[in-house]
């Protein structure tokens, strides 16, 4: 497996972990019988770890997407791979960002993601004016 395919399952496994963190966290106060009870969720903290879990839950397709379209089609991998853990780090930084209530930054670290991702969707036509 490539070091990009990893970032996939670590974006698969970032984006769970934030949930499962806060039900962890308050355990006595969540019912798996009711797995996604609001009153669960009226807690602020609570509130931006599920918005920051269904914000990961977003941008994953895209993500795994692009990594496989860019293996496929046979763009660089060492470019795919130094794109795929950026956008992994800055994913880490996001879901920071999030539960520690910072939108602004939060918003800024959405876009330079989303920026990653596309530059990996876009590698394989581009392919051949880029580095090897």
């Amino acid at each position: 497996m490539t070091l990009a395919e990893w970032c996939v399952l670590g974006t698969l496994l970032l984006y769970l972990s934030t949930i499962v963190a806060i039900k962890w966290i308050r355990f006595r106060g969540f019912d798996n019988s009711r797995p996604r009870d609001p009153a669960f969720y009226e807690d602020a903290l609570a509130q931006r770890a599920l918005g920051a879990h269904q914000n990961g839950i977003e941008t994953f397709p895209f993500f795994a997407f692009a990594v496989l379209l860019a293996e496929f089609r046979e763009a660089p991998q060492r470019l795919i791979d130094e794109l795929a853990v950026l956008f992994l780090i800055v994913r880490i930084a996001y879901v920071l960002t999030y539960l520690g209530n910072r939108p602004t930054l939060r918003s800024i670290l959405f876009s330079i993601g989303f920026a990653i991702n596309l530059g990996i969707f876009f590698m394989p036509m581009l392919k051949r004016f880029l580095p090897v």
